[in-house]
């Protein structure tokens, strides 16, 4: 009997969740008893009862509720032997596996929670986690930061606030901190939604005159994370309650994460006292990729598909090719590989250089370099406001000197130049000069914001 109402709550949470959410979460959890109003569970692997609950949680209750069941809570408990139903969500190594953490064994309960009154928010990538997010100069101090608040613990600042443009790690990060803490504290309420959906819901709010549901609703979190919340700057009334909801939090000792991307005082139209707001605790920023980055973004990715793929051969020199023609993001980067995968599953042989330059023939010209040198002179010295005199000159004053470490860092990053090349065109330098000019801008950028603010800004006005 009770599995039959298990199969009926499965067929209608297959069309109100779709094929793949319940195939990838669903269906791995096998149904054990109902007692007193809490349906117990056996799950796979921990992080999967986590994720579970805090996604499906309403739902799996409303439609037990329909079926006749008065069920009020869920208990998922982890069952190795399962482990051979996990598809490919509970492939990538997420947290909350018994191996990640220690404390609890493989056959651990998952911690009893009350979803009755679960916060549906975005869901969660499951390939989004700490493991899976390669780590490099540009984006190590953002990494550190967002898993010392993963961590849990005493709030050593908040909020953290990552931004970055497009592609460069931001929502992998959110994900990965709420994955995290879904795996070390699987009864803390976390929120994790986009800017725009805060808005939709806030709106809905006062169109069906329940701001005080929605004021509890985000009050009684214990993590509040919001996405891309430069989607708020200008839009007046959701940024005051956006700002109420941040100070409610702050007093009771919640944590916050925030991203956008801009860092918060250069978000145009964001009022002041939520810029003030967003910048009061550790503001961290990605740097966009740089080569040795790039390259252990595409080893990672190659690594990962060919544990599944053995069959897969990449010839010596094509990540390479790949890391230092694809530059824009690593969205860009990662399709492009997706696609030579998929090609050489069609194909069945190798992949050479030769035939990766043909398959990604659009995608290469689409990013090719077409800055150059002197465009870099122009705009650093107009940027800095210097004489192209001062900044090719021998002058070691540093009113010259990092201008002229600025001008060989973008040579370096966004021409084809070589760097003999470049330190020709830069007042007959060797090219050991411009390689040092290089890494000290590129160990600048992590530690001063405001030259990594004027290499960014200068790489989109040379870029556009």
């Amino acid at each position: 009997m009770m599995n039959d109402t298990w199969e009926q709550v499965r067929g209608e949470l297959l069309r109100s969740i779709g094929k793949n959410n319940f195939s990838t979460w669903i269906k791995p959890i096998v149904f054990e008893s109902f007692d007193e109003g809490t349906v117990h569970f056996h799950v796979p692997a921990r992080f999967i009862g986590s994720w579970v609950l805090q996604n499906f949680g309403d739902a799996i209750l409303h439609h037990f509720a329909a079926a006749g069941m008065r069920a009020a809570r869920i208990e998922f408990s982890v069952d190795p032997s399962l482990a051979g139903k996990a598809t490919s969500g509970a492939d990538t190594k997420a947290p909350g596996t018994a191996a990640d953490h220690s404390g609890e064994g493989a056959d651990g309960p998952v911690t009893v929670a009350n979803v009755s009154s679960g916060l549906p928010g975005a869901f969660l990538n499951p390939g989004f986690t700490f493991d899976a997010f390669v780590v490099g100069k540009p984006n190590e101090l953002s990494h550190a930061a967002a898993h010392r608040v993963a961590e849990g613990g005493p709030i050593t600042f908040n909020p953290l606030f990552i931004y970055g443009g497009v592609g460069l790690g931001k929502t992998h990060l959110m994900h990965a901190i709420a994955w995290e803490l879904l795996a070390r504290q699987p009864e803390q309420r976390i929120l994790y939604l986009s800017a725009e959906q805060f808005m939709y819901r806030f709106v809905r709010a006062l169109r069906e005159k329940d701001m005080i549901g929605f004021k509890e609703m985000f009050r009684s979190v214990d993590v509040l994370m919001v996405d891309d919340v430069q989607f708020i700057a200008g839009k007046n009334s959701t940024q005051e309650e956006f700002f109420h909801t941040f100070n409610s939090l702050v007093e009771m000792g919640k944590q916050i994460v925030i991203s956008g991307d801009r860092s918060p005082v250069n978000m145009e139209d964001l009022d002041n006292r939520v810029a003030s707001r967003l910048a009061c605790g550790l503001v961290v920023d990605l740097h966009p990729t740089d080569y040795e980055l790039r390259l252990g973004i595409l080893q990672a990715k190659t690594e990962s598909y060919t544990r599944r793929h053995p069959a897969l051969k990449i010839a010596p020199g094509v990540l390479e090719f790949i890391a230092q023609r694809i530059f824009t993001n690593v969205r860009v980067l990662e399709g492009a590989l997706n696609r030579l995968f998929a090609f050489a599953d069609l194909i069945g042989s190798e992949i050479t250089v030769e035939i990766a330059h043909e398959c990604l023939t659009d995608i290469l010209r689409a990013t090719d370099r077409k800055v150059t040198i002197d465009e870099v002179i122009r705009k650093v010295c107009e940027h800095y406001n210097i004489r192209q005199a001062d900044l090719l000159g021998p002058s070691r004053m540093r009113r010259n000197a990092r201008p002229r470490q600025m001008a060989m860092y973008l040579c370096k990053t966004l021409t084809t130049q070589s760097m003999p090349d470049i330190g020709r065109k830069l007042g007959r330098r060797d090219h050991t000069t411009i390689l040092h000019g290089v890494r000290k801008i590129e160990d600048l950028r992590a530690l001063d914001s405001r030259i990594a603010e004027d290499a960014e800004l200068l790489r989109r006005m040379l870029e556009d």
